[in-house]
């Protein structure tokens, strides 16, 4: 068992080297492009509420694979910046994953009291200085949680990359595959690596889940 590691470590390298790089960048973008849905759906303007409810509604309601499908071949139809597999598929994870960040935020806001929003608005706060200053400091405490399911279900939806060209830890399995070293051992590998990237999340979750209930 260890010998197929030993052996295969360039695959295992540098697969899981791509799916961490993948991971967080798609994170990161899409924990910015969620947050901004999700200003925009509890925005007081019509059109930009009806613009977020659009995009949340339509991409949580896509497969991942035709999302992927479209940045991979429907994209370069468009004739606009010409960009690599890799980054194709960042942004399809970033695109999927922001919706769902967007209602995990969205829900976080539900829960604080609408007392303290109309309070703000007694003293005068206008709505990006009562959502940075009153509302989104409590919500995040209740959002860590869901937050954490979404990012973990974010690092295994990078596997689907592996069929648009990307060489991250979903394509371990057809390359040991073409070297004729046994699958059902390389895929216990690949799924002990895949749960080894999600302690540092769990890791997190539980830090500041404690730290805040401290604080409360």
């Amino acid at each position: 068992m260890i010998e197929l590691l030993v052996d295969n470590r360039d695959l295992f390298i540098t697969g899981f080297q791509n799916t961490i790089v993948l991971f967080l960048l798609a994170a990161i973008g899409a924990l910015m492009l969620g947050t901004l849905l999700t200003v925009m759906r509890v925005s007081p303007v019509p059109v930009l509420r009806l613009l977020g409810t659009g995009y949340v509604t339509i991409f949580r309601n896509t497969p991942l694979t035709l999302v992927f499908f479209f940045f991979a071949f429907a994209y370069p139809r468009l004739e606009l910046l010409d960009v690599s597999f890799f980054t194709r598929a960042v942004l399809s994870l970033i695109a999927y994953t922001a919706a769902f960040v967007c209602e995990v935020v969205r829900s976080g806001i539900n829960t604080v009291d609408v007392g303290q929003l109309e309070a703000s608005r007694a003293l005068g706060f206008r709505f990006t200085q009562t959502l940075t200053a009153v509302v989104v400091p409590q919500a995040i405490r209740s959002v860590v949680p869901p937050m954490t399911s979404v990012l973990i279900s974010l690092l295994k939806n990078t596997t689907i990359a592996a069929g648009f060209s990307v060489a991250e830890a979903g394509q371990i399995v057809p390359a040991l595959s073409e070297r004729g070293a046994p699958l059902l051992i390389g895929m216990l590998w690949i799924a002990i690596g895949f749960g080894i990237l999600v302690v540092p999340l769990t890791i997190t979750q539980r830090a500041l889940e404690k730290r805040w209930s401290l604080a409360r």
